[in-house]
């Protein structure tokens, strides 16, 4: 999947942990990233009108469609989240399902 790999060289830590696949026009979307500037979450956004990977890659998570917001985080894809849901799952995946 494009952008999963995307490391920050000096330490190896992924640079945006959170992928957001979204596009122009879609309220959803600038609800989500918004509201994930608010919380100060980093992501990376990929416009699926202008990226035809991604929007090969939210087409194969969602049955063919082109659903957005589609988000992932460390591997696990969320579809149409609250920024609190996609903030909660980033913790999770960074700090283990026992400590959130």
């Amino acid at each position: 999947m494009r952008g999963t790999e995307v490391r920050d060289g000096a330490t190896g830590v992924p640079a945006a942990p959170v992928l957001v696949y979204w596009r122009p026009g879609c309220a959803y979307c600038a609800r989500l990233r918004w509201g994930l500037r608010r919380l100060k979450v980093a992501t990376e956004e990929l416009n699926i009108w202008i990226d035809p990977a991604a929007a090969a890659f939210v087409r194969s998570v969602n049955g063919g469609d082109e659903t957005v917001p589609t988000v992932v985080v460390a591997g696990e894809t969320l579809v149409n989240p609250t920024p609190r849901q996609v903030k909660r799952e980033l913790e999770r995946q960074l700090l283990g399902p026992d400590t959130v």
